[in-house]
C-alpha cells in the first residue's frame, strides 16, 4: 500500500475484520508499529475506521493506533438493539484476539460515550475525551440547549425508537453538510483541505454503505441518558476541549470532568472541534504518561 502523509491522517498501515463469539465481523484499521502501545479509537459520528489521526505523530510516540467501525458502521456486521455494554464487550473480544490486552483509549465526538462505556467497564486502562459528545440528556443540561436541540433530546428519551427511524434517515452528504455548516473558521480550515476532506469524505461514506441504521443507533444512545455511573469510573481520563467548540458539549466538558473522579480537563484556544487533528502530540503524550503510570 502506498503511504500517504497529508499532515493530519495516514491512509492505514492494516485493514481488516475480526469474527467475535457470536459471528458478527468487528471492522478495525491501524496505525503505526505493531509492537506499540495499544491505542484505540472510537471514532466520531458516521465515520469509519478508515479516518484515524496523528500522522506520523503514532510512529514518533510507538503507538499501535487502533480505530473500531461500530455495528453497522463500515466493516462492522450490525447489531440491532445494541447497548453501551455490548460495545463494551466486543472491545474486550477484540483485545483479545488482536493482542491489544487492556488499551488505552480514545473517544472523538460521538464516539466518547461509547469509549466512557468501556472506561465504566473496565476495559481502557486510560481514557481520552476528545471534543466528546456530552450527555446532553442530563437535567443540568435542560435550561441551556437550544430549542432545536432540546426537543430532539426530549424525544429521544420519548421515543427512542421513532428517534432512530428519524435518525437512520440521515445520508453522508447531510452528515458534511451539517459538520461544515456548524464548525468556526478555524476548523474549517482543516476540514477544507483537500487531502483531509478527502479522506475524511471517504469515512463518511464507508461507514454510511451499510445504510444509516449503525449511525442511528449510535445517535440513540448518545443522546439519550447514559446508563453506566460515570462517578465510578477508576482509570485516568483527560478531557479535551476546544475553545471554539460549540456543538459538542453546553459548557466544554466543565459538567462532565466534574463527574469523573480525578478527570483533568484541557480547553484549548483558538480551535473547535478538530482538536483531534491539530493537537494528537499533546492527546497523545498525556495519554501514554497516563496509561504508563496508573494503567
Amino acid at each position: 500500500m502506498m503511504w500517504m502523509v497529508t499532515g493530519y491522517v495516514d491512509v492505514p498501515a492494516r485493514l481488516g475484520e475480526s469474527a467475535l463469539s457470536d459471528g458478527r465481523l468487528l471492522g478495525w484499521a491501524e496505525w503505526g508499529p505493531l509492537d506499540g502501545v495499544p491505542v484505540l479509537l472510537c471514532p466520531g459520528a458516521a465515520t469509519s475506521r478508515w479516518l484515524g489521526f496523528g500522522a506520523g505523530v503514532v510512529e514518533a510516540l510507538g503507538v499501535r493506533l487502533v480505530s473500531v467501525d461500530r455495528p453497522g458502521l463500515g466493516a462492522s456486521t450490525p447489531a440491532p438493539g445494541r447497548t453501551f455494554s455490548d460495545f463494551a464487550g466486543d472491545v474486550r473480544q477484540l483485545g483479545a484476539l488482536r493482542g491489544l490486552e487492556r488499551p488505552a483509549m480514545v473517544g472523538n465526538s460521538q464516539g466518547a460515550p461509547f469509549a466512557l462505556a468501556c472506561a465504566a467497564e473496565g476495559v481502557a486502562s486510560a481514557l481520552a475525551v476528545i471534543s466528546g459528545a456530552d450527555e446532553v440528556a442530563a437535567p443540568q443540561f435542560a435550561s441551556v440547549l437550544d430549542a432545536g436541540l432540546r426537543g430532539l433530546v426530549e424525544r429521544t428519551v420519548r421515543d427512542p425508537v421513532g428517534a432512530e427511524e428519524f435518525f437512520a434517515s440521515f445520508t453522508a452528504d447531510a452528515m458534511w453538510d451539517m459538520v461544515m455548516a456548524g464548525s468556526p473558521g478555524c476548523d474549517l480550515a482543516l476540514y477544507q483541505d483537500p487531502e483531509f476532506a478527502a479522506a475524511y469524505r471517504r469515512a463518511l461514506d464507508e461507514a454510511f454503505a451499510q445504510g444509516a441504521t449503525g449511525y442511528a443507533r449510535d445517535t440513540v444512545l448518545a443522546m439519550g441518558r447514559w446508563p453506566f455511573a460515570l462517578d465510578e469510573i477508576t482509570v485516568p481520563v483527560d478531557i479535551w476541549y476546544g475553545e471554539q467548540d460549540t456543538s459538542h458539549s453546553p459548557d466544554n466538558g466543565a459538567l462532565l470532568a466534574s463527574r469523573i473522579p480525578g478527570a483533568h480537563r484541557h480547553v484549548v484556544p483558538e480551535i473547535g472541534g478538530a482538536l483531534l487533528w491539530t493537537h494528537a502530540e499533546s492527546v497523545l503524550t498525556s495519554l501514554l504518561g497516563k496509561a504508563v503510570t496508573d494503567g
